[in-house]
């Protein structure tokens, strides 16, 4: 089978999700995506690469990827060649895109459309199962679902769940600010973000029947340039920033994203964590 590296491009004619939509009114993440971006993480690849790292992916690991996206850490992953990588998206965009990738091993790789909460996939089925910068977006309830179905899809005895995912700094944060901040972010990037800090987010966790191993935070620099060339390359980079200068809505979007990134910067960031079933909650 073709290779698969963490670089390399879509399909000249991959679907993208939102494309056709306004981009004054589409979703921040459909947006940076349509203009070529394709890590959509809030910590950038670097914390990705730390998650893939402390989960400690072998060749005898079956991995499930929640809202996987364009595949972007799909790459990395398959990168380490588990026996089995399964993505899930609700979006049948991204399902095509994940369809097409391939690997020079022996992986068993699919892509199902399913909601992260309800994914059809069997129980007990996965040894590693991870999700990037999807719980943020979800309400209390719909975080709780999802974290209950990772903990259903995972192996009690061998199984990790990685989360990689904005937060809220610090541990004691003025709730009133942490409403503001949401409020901001969610008229930025059109959709209803909800960052929890790193102590609600172990604590949501543990609720769920899960103890955190290991946690590292970073700067939330999605759209810094730094981050911006570190995370796609230089070329790709140039090329995000040309089609966004040649858009004016499109323009106005980013900017706005930024200047409330950058509004916040003091008290938001970027979270990884890694847990494994509670014992007694298996």
């Amino acid at each position: 089978m073709a290779t698969t590296h963490h670089n390399q491009p879509l399909p000249q004619d991959a679907p993208v999700p939102g494309e056709g939509l306004d981009a004054s009114r589409m979703p921040g993440h459909w947006l940076l995506a349509r203009l070529g971006k394709r890590v959509l993480r809030p910590g950038g690849v670097e914390l990705t690469r730390w998650m893939l790292d402390t989960l400690d992916m072998g060749p005898g690991d079956r991995v499930v990827e929640l809202a996987a996206g364009l595949g972007a850490t799909a790459r990395l992953t398959l990168d380490r060649a588990p026996a089995a990588y399964t993505a899930i998206d609700r979006d049948p965009a991204a399902v095509a895109a994940l369809s097409t990738f391939t690997t020079p091993g022996a992986t068993n790789v699919r892509a199902v459309q399913a909601d992260a909460a309800k994914t059809g996939l069997s129980t007990a089925d996965a040894t590693v199962v991870y999700g990037e910068a999807m719980l943020t977006m979800q309400p209390e309830p719909a975080k709780r679902r999802i974290i209950r179905e990772a903990h259903r899809l995972l192996d009690g005895s061998t199984g990790r769940y990685g989360l990689h995912e904005l937060c809220l700094l610090p541990d004691d944060l003025d709730p009133a600010l942490a409403d503001r901040i949401a409020a901001d972010l969610a008229d930025a990037i059109h959709v209803g973000a909800r960052p929890l800090t790193p102590a609600a987010w172990s604590g949501l966790l543990a609720d769920e029947g899960f103890t955190v191993t290991s946690h590292r935070t970073a700067p939330m620099a999605l759209l810094e340039p730094r981050r911006l060339v570190a995370d796609e390359g230089l070329l790709p980079a140039l090329r995000i920033t040309g089609r966004a200068l040649r858009d004016p809505a499109a323009r106005r979007r980013v900017l706005q994203m930024r200047r409330v990134f950058r509004r916040h910067q003091a008290h938001l960031g970027a979270i990884s964590l890694i847990a494994v079933p509670t014992p007694s909650a298996l």
